[in-house]
């Protein structure tokens, strides 16, 4: 059975503003996620420039993009673990240690994604 709420326009408009508002908590909260949004910022112009054609610049672009994503979702998962308890418990540093390998394993896609184009 679907949830009862705001249909349409209206659960349009309410998504966009908690979007917002959790891009807003990232930024305030989350330095490594400044650090990749100056990354990205960095990484725009010069996959412009060093791309060849519109999918080369398009895949650098999106490689460097999926960092912003991965990151955002580790500092969700990070979120709800120090909710439940800042007692030290395995399950919730694995969880903590998962979304950081993530955002690594990303980066390291990202840098591949790069090398590849440049000098392949």
């Amino acid at each position: 059975m679907a949830k009862p709420g705001k249909t349409g326009l209206e659960r349009v408009k309410d998504a966009a503003r908690y979007s917002y508002q959790g891009l807003r908590a990232e930024w305030q909260f989350e330095a490594a996620f400044r650090q990749e949004v100056v990354l990205f910022a960095i990484a725009v112009p010069l996959a412009l420039l060093l791309g060849d054609n519109g999918l080369e610049c398009a895949l650098m672009i999106f490689s460097v993009g999926l960092v912003l994503i991965v990151e955002t979702i580790n500092s969700s998962i990070e979120a709800v673990v120090d909710r439940i308890s800042d007692e030290h418990h395995e399950l919730s540093g694995r969880a903590k240690d998962l979304g950081s390998a993530a955002v690594m394993l990303t980066l390291c896609l990202a840098g591949l994604v790069w090398l590849l184009i440049i000098f392949g």
